[in-house]
C-alpha cells in the first residue's frame, strides 16, 4: 500500500471535518490527556470520519484502542513501545509506523518491521520540548540508505518551503502539524501542502 505524500496530524476530530474534505487522505490522529471514554469516543468518531472519506487513519500511541476500535494503523514513539505488545498488534493486523532519532532507535524499530519509520526533528519545532537537537537534511538522507525500501516520513519543522528539500534527501513523507494548525487560514495551508505534494 503506498500512502500520500502529506501527512497532517490532529488532536481533535473537528480538524479532520475541515481538512479531509479539501482531499487529505493521510492523517494521525494524535490526541492526549484524555480520560479512556473520551478518547475512545474521539477516536471512533475519527476512524468513521476517514472511513467515510477513503482516507487512512493512523492512531498515535493508544495500540490498545487501535486494536479494539478496529483500526488499520498506529504510530508508536520510542517511550510506547516500552509498553507496547508487538505481538498483539502484528496479530491484530495493524500497521506499524515508529518514531526514530538516533541509531539505537533505528535498530529497534527494523527489529519490528515496520510499515513506515519516521525521523524528527529534522528541523527545530515548537510542537513539544524535545531531548532531541535537529537532525537535519544529512542524517535523513543516511535513514534514507539504512531503511531500503521501508518508507520513510520527515516530520518537525516541516513547511512548504522546506518539503521538497525534504524529499530530496530521500523522505517519501512528510508530517505536518503546527504549520497548520496554529496557521491563521488552516484550509488554505492544506491546499497548499496538497499542492505541493502530489
Amino acid at each position: 500500500m503506498r500512502l500520500d505524500r502529506f501527512y497532517p496530524i490532529f488532536d481533535h476530530p473537528d480538524w479532520l471535518r475541515r481538512a479531509l474534505p479539501l482531499g487529505v487522505r493521510l492523517v494521525q490522529m494524535r490526541i492526549k490527556d484524555r480520560p479512556e471514554a473520551e478518547l475512545r469516543a474521539l477516536l471512533t468518531e475519527s476512524r468513521d470520519l476517514c472511513r467515510a472519506a477513503g482516507a487512512v487513519m493512523v492512531v498515535n500511541d493508544h495500540w490498545r484502542l487501535a486494536i479494539d476500535l478496529g483500526c488499520d494503523w498506529l504510530h508508536l514513539g520510542q517511550e510506547d513501545l516500552d509498553a507496547a505488545d508487538p505481538g498483539a498488534i502484528r496479530r491484530a493486523g495493524l500497521r506499524l509506523g515508529v518514531s526514530t532519532h538516533d541509531h539505537a532507535e533505528l535498530d529497534r524499530a527494523l527489529s519490528l518491521a515496520p510499515d513506515y519509520v519516521a525521523l524528527g526533528p529534522v528541523w527545530p519545532t515548537i510542537l513539544k520540548k524535545m531531548k532531541w537537537h535537529e537532525q537535519g537534511l544529512d542524517r535523513l538522507a543516511e535513514w534514507r540508505r539504512l531503511l531500503g525500501r521501508t518508507p520513510l516520513v520527515a516530520i518537525g519543522g516541516l513547511s512548504i518551503a522546506r518539503a521538497p528539500l525534504a524529499f530530496e534527501a530521500g523522505a517519501d513523507i512528510v508530517a505536518a502539524v503546527t504549520d497548520i494548525t496554529l496557521n491563521a487560514d488552516p484550509e488554505a495551508r492544506i491546499r497548499d501542502w496538497i499542492g505541493a505534494t502530489r
